[in-house]
């Protein structure tokens, strides 16, 4: 990132001392319920990809009201987690060193996305979605081992495989001598970023369509996540969650979201999506596609900006009911799929409007999640790793 302020005292390289950032815990268990929102959204959505969909016909304004809140989730609630990793693997690198540090990564991350991808993501394809044929549960799963369809069972816990890779890929950048440095943001460097953003999405996605996946991921949004990791790691050494200026991250997140509305209506007004062709949107040489990744990093920014800005300023505590949901939020993350499916399948005779479904899903779901995360998973082995 260019134009910083480098901090110049003996200090700069030095990590901000250990603290618990509760705020912090806020954001992340917030993004874990978004992402039951966004799954119980595809659930019912005419766009986006999930286990089980139980579509109904619905009228423009259902289906726009549907693309709208899903593009923008998908611009900023995932990336804010690969920041928040970020910020979290440079301190502990700086305490652990490499071996210690991957050996807790692949604890912590690697095996729960194996136990996904072996028990419960394909419990979840054979006895809810039906989508695995016949011949038996233990017969399909032995097909499944065999023929390499695991490797594309990470479910929701592609993040974690991903970020099992970055903080890999972290480790060994670090071995070899090289550390960020202290930086503070300013304004310059801020919209170089969001630029760098929106030209590094534009590019892979010239060869790779948006919502292409390769083994369960979409490699048409991995340059937000690999930036949005690397400034993680940078804003640890920055302490930027206790030092960037309240009014600095309001004025320049709310900038980006204003910047982000008109942007928005003119993708949807000459891009197609009022006819339904949404074709130039997912990538390939042309001003709509450019326009999109342009959006998604100026959302992507923009709400990482202001949430830290409202988050620290007014959630920087725990009672006892945020406390317990942000001590399940991960056992949420990795068990919620069954029980969000379970509860759509119970929704489905229901007379109700898409709309009143994903809203009551999520709601279902993640009461659901949090239960079995605090009544089961919390009381099992698991509770080691989640």
């Amino acid at each position: 990132m260019a134009d910083v302020a480098v901090n110049a005292t003996s200090e700069s390289t030095v990590a901000p001392a250990a603290s618990r950032l509760l705020f912090i815990d806020n954001i992340r268990w917030s993004m874990i319920i978004l992402v039951l929102s966004m799954h119980a959204v595809d659930t019912y959505s005419p766009f986006g990809n999930w286990y089980y969909v139980d579509r109904q016909a619905t009228g423009f304004g259902t289906a726009l009201s549907f693309g709208i809140y899903q593009s923008f989730l998908q611009a900023f609630f995932m990336a804010v987690l690969f920041f928040i990793a970020g910020y979290f693997a440079a301190a502990s690198f700086d305490r652990k060193g490499f071996a210690a540090f991957a050996r807790d990564r692949l604890i912590r991350l690697g095996l729960p996305t194996l136990l996904y991808m072996l028990v419960i993501g394909p419990l979840t394809q054979y006895f809810l979605s039906k989508t695995w044929g016949k011949g038996g549960f233990g017969h399909q799963w032995l097909t499944h081992l065999q023929d390499g369809e695991w490797l594309s069972e990470t479910g929701p816990m592609w993040f974690c495989a991903a970020l099992l890779l970055f903080s890999l890929a972290y480790g060994l950048v670090r071995l070899s001598g090289w550390r960020e440095w202290a930086v503070t943001p300013r304004g310059t460097a801020i919209v170089l970023f969001i630029i760098a953003m929106a030209v590094a999405t534009f590019a892979v996605r010239l060869a790779v369509h948006a919502d292409a996946s390769v083994l369960n991921v979409h490699p048409g949004d991995f340059p937000q996540y690999v930036l949005m990791f690397t400034a993680g790691a940078f804003g640890y050494r920055g302490n930027w969650m206790a030092e960037l200026a309240e009014r600095s991250c309001s004025r320049w997140g709310l900038c980006a979201l204003a910047l982000s509305v008109p942007l928005f209506a003119a993708l949807v007004l000459f891009g197609g999506g009022l006819s339904g062709d949404t074709t130039l949107y997912a990538g390939g040489f042309n001003l709509v596609s450019a326009g999109r990744c342009l959006w998604e990093a100026l959302v992507c920014v923009g709400m990482g900006l202001v949430m830290l800005a409202i988050y620290r300023r007014y959630f920087d505590a725990q009672g006892p009911v945020a406390k317990w949901l942000s001590d399940n939020a991960f056992g949420v993350y990795l068990i919620h799929p069954p029980i969000l499916i379970g509860f759509a399948l119970l929704l489905h005779m229901l007379p109700m409007g898409a709309i009143a479904k994903a809203f009551s899903l999520t709601m279902l779901a993640a009461i659901g999640s949090f239960a079995a995360s605090a009544l089961i998973l919390r009381k099992s082995p698991l509770r080691a790793i989640i």
